[in-house]
Formats: C-alpha cells, sequence, structure tokens
C-alpha cells in the first residue's frame, strides 16, 4: 500500500506547478478578456450591442438542439416569431401611429412575465432554503431545479427583451424624427401635439375620465 502511494506521488510529482501555471492563465484570460469587451463596449457600441445580442439569442439554441431540451427550443421559437414580427414593424421607414403602442406592450408584456419568473424562481429557492418545502412533501433537489429554471428564463429573456426594446425604439425615435445620431432632433412639435401620429391631443386631466394609463415626458408630452 505505501509503495503504490509513493508511486502515485512520483507519477504526478510536478503537476502542482502545472496547476498553478494554468490557474494563472486562467486569471489572466479573464482579465484580458474583460478589458477588451469594456473597450470593445465603448468604442464601438453599435458592433458590441449587435454581436453579443446575437450570440445571446443564437448560441443557447445551439447547445439545446445538440442536447434534446426541447421545452426551452419550442419556447425559443414562439419568442422568437413574435418578437421578430415586432421588430419587424418597429424598423419599418414608413411608420404608423399605432407600431409605438404594439411595440411597447409587447416588450412592457416581456418584462412583467421575466420579472414574475425570477421573483418566482428566487422564492421557491428561498422556501426551499428554508424547509418548507418539506410541508408539501418535495424533495430540495427538485425545488432547487424549478426555482434554478425559472431564474434561468426569467433572466434570459428579460436580458433580450431589453436589448431589443432600445433597438427599436432607438429605431422608432430615428425614422419619427426627433433623435438624431448629433442629438438635435430633425422636428419640433408644440405640447399639444403627438409626437408619435402628428395630430392634435385631447387627452382629459381628470384622472377618472381616463380608461388606461398615461406618462408625461419631461417635454410636458403625454
Amino acid at each position: 500500500m505505501r509503495i503504490e502511494h509513493q508511486r502515485m506521488h512520483e507519477k504526478h510529482k510536478g503537476h502542482e506547478a502545472m496547476h498553478l501555471e494554468m490557474m494563472l492563465v486562467l486569471l489572466l484570460t479573464l482579465f484580458v478578456a474583460q478589458v477588451f469587451l469594456v473597450q470593445w463596449k465603448k468604442r464601438h457600441f453599435k458592433s458590441y450591442q449587435t454581436v453579443t445580442l446575437l450570440g445571446m439569442w443564437m448560441i443557447p439554441v445551439i447547445f439545446c438542439i445538440k442536447l434534446g431540451w426541447w421545452r426551452f427550443i419550442y419556447i425559443w421559437i414562439v419568442w422568437s416569431v413574435v418578437n421578430a414580427y415586432i421588430s419587424y414593424k418597429a424598423t419599418r421607414k414608413l411608420l404608423p401611429g399605432t407600431t409605438p403602442r404594439l411595440v411597447y406592450r409587447w416588450f412592457n408584456f416581456i418584462y412583467k412575465i421575466s420579472y414574475g419568473l425570477g421573483l418566482a424562481g428566487y422564492m421557491i429557492m428561498m422556501a426551499t432554503v428554508f424547509g418548507l418545502n418539506l410541508l408539501l412533501l418535495i424533495r430540495p433537489e427538485k425545488c432547487f431545479d424549478v426555482g434554478l429554471l425559472l431564474i434561468f428564463y426569467g433572466l434570459y429573456y428579460g436580458v433580450l427583451g431589453r436589448d431589443f426594446a432600445e433597438i427599436c425604439s432607438e429605431s422608432m425615435a430615428s425614422h419619427i424624427g426627433y433623435y438624431t445620431k448629433s442629438g438635435l432632433p430633425g422636428k419640433a412639435l408644440d405640447v399639444n401635439i403627438c409626437a408619435i401620429c402628428g395630430n392634435q391631443m385631447s387627452i382629459p386631466y381628470e384622472e377618472d375620465d381616463v380608461s388606461e394609463k398615461i406618462f408625461e415626458l419631461t417635454c410636458h408630452h403625454r
């Protein structure tokens, strides 16, 4: 037994130095990659946003197809089809007056669903930590799996929705004419003129007469 133990030590002699070198290389790679990503985002934000968005959108589904995780694939397909339609409507040069409302409703819906999923997953995991799953005779492993799954879906589609919302809103603003790269708008309207459709607004100020929420911008447009 002692001889086998000595042979094992001789066989793995010098591996400690190799493991240390691997750790140093890993830390250096992470540091360089972080600096590169920060500088890329700072200097070329458009390309950074496009590449990271496409990577985050496509890479997970490729792994899921390879591993056969069909639930994620089905949800991803439905989300992608609807999101592609909304993005197509938002990036047209001839922008109908109803498109901004449609875009807002879609991404607001995605935000609420993602927030709810993340919150539900977090509550399930915390309840499992405190042992509440024992009252329902549910194994802790099952609860943690469900909690992590909900948190993942909430974070994944929440971040994707946020990035697509930024692209769609910037595209709509530039096509309407109230945003340019130089920061100087191409149009200027009175306070009582809608910046989306160009018509005069007739919104009552009494909250009892309003059927839906009204948001007022810093320029007093409502």
